[in-house]
């Protein structure tokens, strides 16, 4: 793709926005950057980028003519957006910003999308990729954005790739795609799960023969997707042996090549615990295995990987009360699989800006494992309705974070373990689940302190 002198615009001024904008300065295009904030919230970067002779469409503004000749749009900005409709209408090429990232790479890309455990894998592979020693560049929906490295990277790209992001990718071909679970998300966003599986569905859509599809076979979705697929495909299974993938027997994890088995790790080994962190593991394994690392690196990898922080990262031991950060739980799938992860008896805090989910399935398992719920933000209607419906009454509901996470340490009792799984966007209150998760370990901390 050439830039130079092609007229673009930048629709969402966030980190990856400002991070594209340089980008296609840097290549010679006449730049307008838009986005709903005003300059004085969007802070230092607009003088710079004002210097550079960027345009700027701020507060919602929108021109009197759209013509462009490409369009990026950030993946945090619905499609609904008035300009986002003005520039489609026009006919105006809208592309992601890691698509555009994608059509300068020089080297090749694992991406890694998923309702749940994208961060956790996509971190796991470059661990696995860099402690092997290969030169790994690990981005897109976490880290640096992909654009400011990608032509300097020579090595293998690891990307967490999310449907925002997958919305507007139309060449995006990664050597290796990894679909880990598909379970309703993003309601509010998409609409319906057969819109939100369709564009999940577009990381293999551009593989052809001499690429890899990574998919787990104990998700009947992602395995119907699979058997649709003209590319190598390889499945990862916790339920039964693969005839080529990756599947758990008897404790071990298996690798199956082409009826080549070998043995890679006992699941007891694995640094990170619970059974979606063995899917997890299994997705990560099958990436690097593909990708040329040895398995003995793969073992000793997945025997030292720490995890990632905000995903049941454990915080501290009070008083014989633990502490868990789940704040990347946003939504109710991703909470299920942290409560299955433990056993002693939990006091969950829930809530915050719902996407559109039914919390209803998850309340058997708040039954069986929570003590005491806490219930938070705008989801809380929501959230009630479902534990009225299930004649649960162990609950309290908090007026605010902060009142939330102490409530959940004054109810704890010795044995217990409090855990911040909120099911739910962090949007009403926060700017994001990092946010979200700081915010809680430092109340945590100041409690105890107190």
């Amino acid at each position: 793709m050439d830039l130079h002198g092609k007229k673009v615009l930048m629709i969402g001024a966030g980190l990856s926005g400002i991070a594209v904008c340089r980008f296609l300065l840097d290549h010679g295009a006449e730049v307008t950057l838009s986005d709903a904030k005003s300059a004085e919230q969007i802070g230092n970067d607009i003088s710079e980028l004002a210097k550079r002779g960027v345009r700027f469409l701020l507060a919602n503004q929108l021109p009197e003519v759209a013509d462009w000749d490409l369009c990026i749009k950030s993946p945090g900005v619905p499609p609904t957006v008035p300009l986002v409709e003005m520039v489609k209408a026009s006919g105006i090429e809208m592309i992601s910003e890691i698509e555009l990232a994608y059509l300068f790479a020089i080297s090749p890309i694992i991406a890694i999308t998923g309702t749940n455990g994208k961060t956790t894998t996509t971190a796991l592979i470059g661990y696995i990729l860099s402690k092997s020693g290969i030169n790994t560049l690990v981005g897109g929906n976490i880290g640096v954005p992909l654009i400011s490295e990608i032509e300097k990277h020579r090595g293998i790209i690891v990307a967490e790739v999310s449907s925002f992001q997958l919305e507007n990718c139309y060449k995006l071909k990664p050597h290796i795609a990894a679909m880990l679970n598909l379970s309703p998300d993003h309601q509010d966003r998409h609409g319906s799960m057969a819109v939100y599986q369709a564009v999940k569905e577009k990381i293999f859509a551009a593989q052809d023969q001499n690429d890899i599809a990574i998919l787990n076979h104990d998700d009947s979705v992602c395995r119907a997707i699979g058997e649709k697929l003209l590319q190598r495909t390889v499945y990862f299974s916790t339920q039964k042996p693969i005839s080529e993938g990756i599947y758990l027997d008897d404790g071990q994890i298996i690798l199956n090549d082409n009826g080549h088995k070998i043995n890679i790790i006992n699941v007891e080994d694995i640094y990170i615990k619970g059974r979606h962190n063995w899917q997890n593991a299994m997705a990560a394994a099958a990436a690097a295995y593909y990708s040329g690392v040895a398995v003995k690196d793969i073992a000793a990898a997945l025997h030292s990987f720490p995890g990632v922080e905000h995903r049941m990262e454990f915080v501290c031991e009070r008083d014989g009360v633990s502490y868990v950060n789940d704040s990347k739980g946003t939504n109710p799938d991703s909470t299920e699989k942290a409560l299955l992860a433990y056993e002693q008896p939990l006091i969950l805090i829930i809530g915050g800006r719902n996407k559109g989910n039914d919390f209803a399935p998850l309340m058997s398992l708040i039954k069986a494992k929570v003590r005491k719920l806490i219930i938070l933000g705008e989801a809380t209607e929501d959230i009630l309705q479902a534990v009225n419906k299930a004649e649960f009454v162990e609950y309290l509901i908090a007026d605010g974070f902060d009142e939330a996470v102490r409530l959940a340490c004054h109810s704890a009792q010795r044995g217990d373990l409090v855990l911040l799984s909120p099911a739910c966007a962090s949007w009403d209150m926060f700017n994001n689940y990092e946010e979200r998760g700081n915010r809680f370990k430092q109340l945590v901390k100041d409690y105890w302190e107190d």
